[in-house]
């Protein structure tokens, strides 16, 4: 048995791992409230793996999910305590080879503070609340509409 390599990315309530195997077959995946073990046989050569993880933080084994692809199985792990960030995913701070992080998908979300997104839903608001009779009057565009543009006349036959 060997470990499948596999992808890792935070975010505020859950943990996304990535298994990437492709044309797996019998996988098995379980959640402990402080650890995962996955395991699956992958190609034509019936090639055996399995990875068990230590986790970092506590996680709900009850909310917890996995769902298998043909090129991969994406395991969402949702945190017992949302809202703390994860700097890895072991426990060990020893470096998994097989382990790396998802850059296609990570996203600093601890930056993201309370102010800017209250600000954000402010100006959503404004903007939903914006009806169509507040707009000014475009110096008679529509006027203009009706008359020929210069660039509406007949292009030239390609050669």
């Amino acid at each position: 048995m060997q470990p499948a390599a596999a992808k890792w990315y935070d975010r505020r309530d859950s943990v996304y791992v990535e298994f990437c195997v492709e044309d797996s077959k019998n996988v098995q995946v379980t959640f402990d409230k402080s650890k995962m073990d996955f395991s699956c046989i992958t190609g034509t050569d019936n090639i055996k793996h399995q990875n068990v993880v230590e986790l970092f933080g506590e996680i709900d084994p009850k909310e917890s999910k996995h769902r298998r692809t043909d090129r991969s199985v994406l395991c969402c792990l949702r945190k017992a305590e949302a809202g703390k960030s994860w700097p890895r995913l072991t426990k060990d701070k020893a470096k998994c080879n097989w382990l790396s992080v998802d850059f296609n998908n990570w996203k600093d979300w601890e930056d993201d503070s309370d102010e800017d997104l209250s600000s954000f839903d402010k100006f959503s608001e404004m903007m939903n609340s914006m009806g169509g009779d507040d707009l000014p009057d475009l110096d008679g565009a529509e006027e203009e509409h009706d008359s020929a543009d210069s660039d509406d006349e007949k292009m030239p036959d390609l050669e």
